[in-house]
């Protein structure tokens, strides 16, 4: 869960002093890339939902299913918006397993994270990061890397990823600018926090701690909320469902066997010509 307004220091510096919403969702994935802050409020996360890293591993291998839906379509040059820390399953080795010449920017506003993100880029050809707002969209497309790297006269894949619910003013036009910046055969991937409603009082009580310790303010939307957030592209199947359900591979069934849905709502659209 990638926060765009969490602020800090570099990564060896002040970030250590709070936990970061970017480095918490690391531990969650058994990454490297936190301070023992963040292990801490990971700790009591676990404690209180012991299926909260369930859940984020659910949203990464969500990431990685619908990347790879892109990536077989041909797509080749992705913008990852609030990508936090591009460690564990990140976009760029995902990509680039599958085309070497794959291009990603990583987009997050959390300086210590685009700091730490700068420094595991080092050397890597066809991977940047800019330090922007997501709201900001103009300024995330004229930025020099992304100049250098996205050529916005052939498809593009737009990866929202556990990032909106950190969004509480306008998502969708923030979504129709990256709409209008692309050309049909583009790709739009979006996942999001579901309803207090549609969460176990664990989850609830996991989500509330989150908040309050990381300082990221949180909105929840419902599934047709999140379905209205993809105006103007066009769901492919199977629309807007738990994060687990969309279009899951025999592993990913595996894990999530009798343990319920994950609280997280998912969904692909496609660009028409329209």
């Amino acid at each position: 869960m990638n926060a765009p307004g969490v602020t800090g220091g570099s990564f060896g510096d002040g970030g250590a002093d709070h936990p970061s919403a970017a480095r918490v969702y690391d531990v969650l994935l058994g990454g490297s890339a936190n301070f023992e802050v963040d292990r801490r409020l990971a700790d009591r996360m676990l404690a209180a939902e012991p299926q909260a890293a369930r859940y984020a591993r659910a949203n990464r291998a969500f990431l990685r299913r619908a990347v790879g839906v892109l990536l077989d379509d041909g797509i080749d040059q992705f913008v990852d918006l609030g990508s936090g820390l591009p460690t564990v399953g990140n976009v760029h080795e995902i990509v680039h397993a599958a085309n070497p010449d794959g291009r990603v920017v990583y987009v997050d506003v959390d300086p210590v994270a685009v700091g730490y993100s700068r420094y595991l880029l080092a050397g890597v050809d066809g991977a940047a990061v800019v330090q922007a707002d997501i709201r900001d969209v103009g300024s995330i497309l004229e930025a020099a890397e992304t100049r250098r790297l996205i050529d916005l006269s052939r498809p593009v894949g737009v990866l929202a990823v556990a990032v909106l619910h950190f969004v509480d003013d306008d998502p969708a036009g923030i979504l129709g600018r990256f709409r209008m910046a692309t050309v049909p055969g583009s790709y739009l991937v979006v996942s999001h926090l579901t309803t207090p409603a549609q969460m176990s009082r664990e989850a609830v009580g996991v989500v509330r701690r989150y908040r309050e310790s990381t300082g990221s303010p949180l909105t929840f939307r419902t599934r047709d909320q999140v379905v209205d957030l993809f105006a103007g592209w066009e769901l492919l199947s199977p629309g807007v469902v738990p994060v687990d359900q969309w279009s899951p591979e025999p592993e990913d069934l595996e894990e999530s066997a009798d343990l319920g849905p994950v609280p997280i709502w998912a969904g692909v659209g496609l660009r028409g010509s329209v």
